[in-house]
């Protein structure tokens, strides 16, 4: 997303939480700033540290991470954590650059949401809550801000190309004693073999350019849409949750 828009003339001020990320945008002419949503000094310094550089126009909140695990072994430091990233943060840093709009006459807030923001799957119950937490967050700051200039966008991606997986296996070894778990037989046939033994990509996954292409859309339309859904599981979990009963949405979130 970073890079297609600095394709189409936008100044990107990237976020990383590495130095080697840092740098890695900062060659490829980037703005780079670190920027970690768990740590409410560093959301402080970053929005700071991006409005002195001059006029903002858009925020895109990206950022997220998965904490896979049943829920009944999720503990409460791990649920803790996961919300601090996924939710707090991003609230924290948007809220911060919100005058900031009001004061340039406008701009744009997207939020990157989730297909497991309309839909809850069996062993995701962390990330679902905080997408689901998100949703509602956006709906609600899209209705207060209807009377300003300022636009707020949900973008909901299915599976995408991403690390994402990979990425969330230090948090499920940290956080979850599965071991421990009534459903230890159960991780071991289905859970522990995803996360460990992956498959390849998903039948339906798109590489992260049907993200980017949304948010051009997003950011660049004189009346962006309330959400955009990417990836055809994200567009039918919208029409499932509109017109399945609870039991039948159910049934099918059983079968992934």
């Amino acid at each position: 997303m970073a890079r297609r828009m600095q394709s189409r003339g936008w100044r990107v001020i990237a976020t990383c939480r590495r130095p080697d990320d840092l740098a890695a945008r900062a060659a490829e002419g980037m703005t780079a700033l670190p920027l970690d949503l768990s740590d409410e000094d560093s959301t402080r310094a970053c929005a700071t540290a991006a409005m002195a550089l001059g006029r903002i126009d858009a925020l895109v909140n990206n950022a997220a991470f998965a904490l896979p695990g049943a829920v009944e072994d999720l503990p409460r430091g791990g649920l803790r954590a996961i919300f601090e990233a996924n939710l707090f943060g991003t609230h924290d840093l948007t809220r911060r650059l919100i005058p900031h709009f009001r004061a340039n006459g406008g701009g744009r807030i997207v939020n990157v949401s989730s297909v497991l923001g309309l839909v809850g799957i069996p062993w995701r119950g962390a990330y679902v809550a905080t997408k689901f937490a998100m949703e509602g967050m956006t709906d609600v700051l899209r209705l207060e801000l209807s009377d300003t200039p300022i636009k707020v966008v949900l973008i909901q991606p299915g599976p995408i190309t991403s690390r994402i997986r990979a990425n969330s296996i230090p948090h499920f070894e940290r956080w979850i004693d599965w071991q421990a778990s009534a459903r230890a037989d159960q991780y071991r046939a289905s859970l522990l073999r995803r996360l460990y033994e992956p498959k390849g990509p998903d039948r339906h996954e798109l590489p992260p350019s049907a993200v980017s292409d949304r948010l051009v859309h997003a950011l660049e339309s004189p009346r962006p849409r309330a959400r955009y859904a990417v990836t055809r599981p994200a567009v039918l979990a919208g029409v499932a949750r509109r017109v399945l009963s609870t039991r039948a949405l159910d049934w099918v979130a059983r079968r992934g």
